[in-house]
């Protein structure tokens, strides 16, 4: 009896050593993963801030809710089974659907500098003054459905890199990474995208009720630099789209992959290696966006001929 006792208490010890084994492993390929859509991650955060701009402020939390929900339902019932059933059926259409993502990121970076230089005053305002009047619920639905559908790409490309990454492994630890990636990153986005968008109500508060001179003044200087800071947070937002959507369409072609990772070990420092590699990308990602542009223009010039036939 004692010695089948032991034998149970043995088999019970190897298979904890084996779940905890398969938990540190998961833990290792969640992490590896988030370093490799770092990129991504920082674009979808410095992104979302702007579609709640301009809206009611109490409304402001509800907003990143309602995109947070849908975020995270896309990448748990779509995206992932997606994703799985690709690996399984068609692992080759993985990486042209990534391509196509990133392709639509850089066409999206594109408009968005377009519009940052080339401004026309006159034009501007008569667009403006034939803009159709909705109410602030149209506005917000409007800006939600912006949002979640540039979340959506972003969202693609996240789960698609982590299905690469655990391509490997069995069934459930793939689901298991795809999971906790999901879970977390949005979280750690619309979490940090919440604090945010609410930091200046937060110096506004601290200007108005603290008793402490130096925490008033403190109050005062986060109400003042937010719009800047959140300006800043666009550019960067802008930058990121270009970069990540560039090296994501160099990655599916070989000869340019090869050229980058030549270019980026020329370095010896990592963090300028870095730098060199974003700014690359970034560039490319422009160049991308104007040629993707200036296609779809020529395509609706002769769209109407065309359909007339």
């Amino acid at each position: 009896m004692s010695i089948g006792l032991l034998a149970l208490l043995d088999d019970v010890a190897a298979m904890v050593k084996a779940s905890a084994a398969s938990l540190d492993d998961i833990a290792t390929q969640v992490a590896k993963t988030g370093s490799k859509v770092s990129g991504i991650v920082i674009d979808d955060a410095a992104v979302t801030p702007k579609y709640v701009v301009g809206l009611d402020p109490k409304r402001e939390l509800a907003i990143i809710y309602r995109i947070a929900r849908k975020s995270l339902i896309n990448k748990l019932l779509f995206l992932a089974p997606g994703a799985l059933l690709l690996g399984y059926a068609a692992p080759w259409a993985i990486t042209p659907i990534l391509m196509c993502g990133g392709a639509y990121l850089c066409f999206e970076g594109y408009e968005k500098v377009h519009a940052m230089f080339a401004k026309h005053p006159v034009e501007h305002a008569a667009h403006v003054e034939n803009m159709p009047i909705i109410t602030p619920e149209e506005l917000e639905k409007t800006r939600v459905t912006s949002a979640v559908k540039t979340d959506l790409i972003l969202s693609a490309e996240i789960i698609a890199i982590t299905y690469a990454t655990v391509a490997d492994n069995d069934l459930a630890h793939q689901i298991s990474v795809l999971g906790a990636i999901a879970i977390g990153i949005t979280v750690a986005v619309y979490g940090f995208v919440g604090f945010i968008v609410k930091v200046d109500d937060m110096g506004l508060y601290l200007a108005k009720r603290s008793r402490i001179a130096a925490i008033r003044a403190f109050g005062r200087g986060l109400v003042k630099g937010m719009p800047g800071f959140l300006k800043i947070l666009g550019v960067v937002g802008t930058a990121a789209m270009l970069w990540v959507g560039a090296e994501i369409i160099v990655h599916g072609i070989a000869p340019l992959h090869h050229a980058l990772e030549v270019l980026q070990h020329r370095f010896a420092s990592p963090a300028l290696a870095w730098v060199v590699k974003a700014s690359v990308c970034a560039i490319a990602g422009l160049v991308f966006g104007w040629v993707i542009a200036k296609s779809l223009l020529l395509f609706r010039r002769f769209k109407p001929s065309g359909a007339n036939k």
